[in-house]
């Protein structure tokens, strides 16, 4: 079992010794503080869901004068978060729009950039039509090369956090954009008031064996949080940029899916809390754990979810298996049943308590489909609302009834397996009407 690295709190003696040796060694002519509130140095709360429990959620608040940075390219900001093999603590603060779609010399990149062994989507459409190639795996030289060209993307987008970091947005309007940011076995990291669009993968791989009738299936999240202990992700907003799913084309008969998760969860991960964050608009969302047969999660993937606007989202809102997770105070925009599947979903092993929060319904859309038995067997549920017609009226609903009379074949049980400790931000029902009006990026 991996061990969180040892740190001491930010104590008031240390957070003194901090400012005098900024304000000791800055020279005259310094810029002006560019976090003049101290939000990079501001840790989770006590008592703030699972984040705060073990050693506590930092992030880089112990960081000296050496290691705070403003970044506003790519490459800056790949060199400022360390990497996971660092445990240095850092505050790097986000400036404008960063595209990480883009060379070291400022050029922007495309997918033909990073196509190689000609490779070219026109081709691998024309020789894995199911009408010509069979619903068989795609094999041979032009898969070879999407996997190829694939790894040359990765190389580009992805980036690893190092441990004891805090990466916050400067302003209202800092943006990571077409990155994948991993959070991988690392301890101890904050991510705040940043905008995550569009990590597309630019050489979905085709699966026939996938479902009824096949898939596209994409790599990059826009963050991955695996194998990371203590993290703590509060007022993000999370998009698909100038890139909607819902305008993705059709090939082979399904969406031609360049997206994967806007934020998962997976592979032991353990204390997370994940708040006033904005998810917008993404099919399948967010995970908390990845596999049915990663048994390994047991005892792992405590996370809470409080006071999130889970807007328009398709499924996974999210999809749980094997963890402790306490998802409270969250408003659910939930709308357009061509693309809506359900909010929260019950996997294995999952051990979900959902309290106090807003389910508003649009488009004729049931309270019975808000959750989904994925080989689950219990979820707690307590004071949850509806609200729908546009009235603002706050209904209470039994969200596991709705699901067993829509699902009879596989129901839910109430079971209690767990009680939630860390809970000094539940509030009651009715205060998370405004929500959607505070939170995301450049609402700290």
């Amino acid at each position: 079992m991996r061990r969180p690295i040892p740190r001491p709190p930010l104590t008031l003696a240390l957070a003194a010794s901090v400012l005098l040796a900024a304000t000791s060694f800055a020279p005259a002519s310094a810029e002006p503080d560019p976090d003049p509130r101290g939000l990079g140095r501001q840790t989770l709360p006590e008592g703030d869901g699972w984040g705060s429990a073990g050693y506590g959620t930092t992030g880089g608040s112990a960081a000296a004068p050496e290691d705070v940075h403003v970044v506003s390219t790519f490459e800056d900001f790949r060199e400022a978060v360390g990497g996971k093999d660092d445990d240095t603590p850092r505050i790097v603060y986000v400036e404008g729009v960063i595209d990480a779609n883009t060379a070291a010399d400022g050029t922007p990149l495309t997918c033909a950039d990073y196509a190689v062994d000609g490779y070219t989507r026109e081709d691998y459409l024309e020789t894995y039509d199911p009408g010509v190639w069979g619903w068989k795996d795609p094999e041979g030289p032009l898969e070879e090369a999407r996997i190829a060209s694939s790894a040359a993307q990765a190389e580009q987008i992805r980036v690893e956090v190092g441990s004891n970091v805090t990466v916050l947005g400067l302003g209202d309007d800092a943006v990571l954009t077409g990155a994948s940011l991993r959070v991988h076995d690392v301890d101890n990291v904050i991510l705040r008031n940043l905008t995550f669009a569009d990590a597309h993968d630019c050489f979905p791989g085709w699966d026939p064996g996938d479902g009824g009738s096949g898939n596209w299936n994409s790599e990059y999240d826009q963050v991955e949080v695996s194998g990371a202990t203590n993290v703590w992700v509060d007022h993000n907003t999370f998009n698909d940029g100038d890139n909607p799913g819902t305008e993705l084309p059709e090939y082979f008969g399904r969406k031609y899916e360049v997206h994967d998760g806007l934020l998962d969860i997976v592979r032991q991960t353990d204390l997370v809390t994940v708040s006033r964050n904005h998810f917008d608009g993404r099919d399948k969302a967010m995970l908390l754990g990845n596999s049915d047969g990663r048994t390994s999660d047991r005892g792992y993937l405590r996370v809470t979810w409080h006071h999130n606007h889970f807007d328009g989202l398709g499924e996974r809102a999210p999809r749980v298996r094997y963890g402790q997770v306490h998802v409270h105070n969250n408003y659910y925009t939930v709308r357009d049943p061509d693309h809506f599947g359900y909010g929260l979903g019950v996997g294995k092993e999952s051990h979900l308590y959902a309290e106090n929060n807003i389910f508003d319904l649009h488009d004729g859309i049931g309270a019975g489909e808000l959750l989904y038995n994925w080989g689950g067997t219990d979820i707690v549920e307590q004071g949850n609302v509806l609200m729908s017609g546009g009235s603002g009226r706050l209904t209470p609903v039994d969200l596991v009834a709705e699901h067993n009379t829509l699902f009879p074949d596989r129901p839910l049980g109430t079971d209690l397996t767990w009680v939630p400790q860390l809970t000094a931000e539940v509030e009651p029902v009715h205060a998370v009407r405004g929500l959607p009006r505070k939170v995301g990026a450049g609402r700290l």
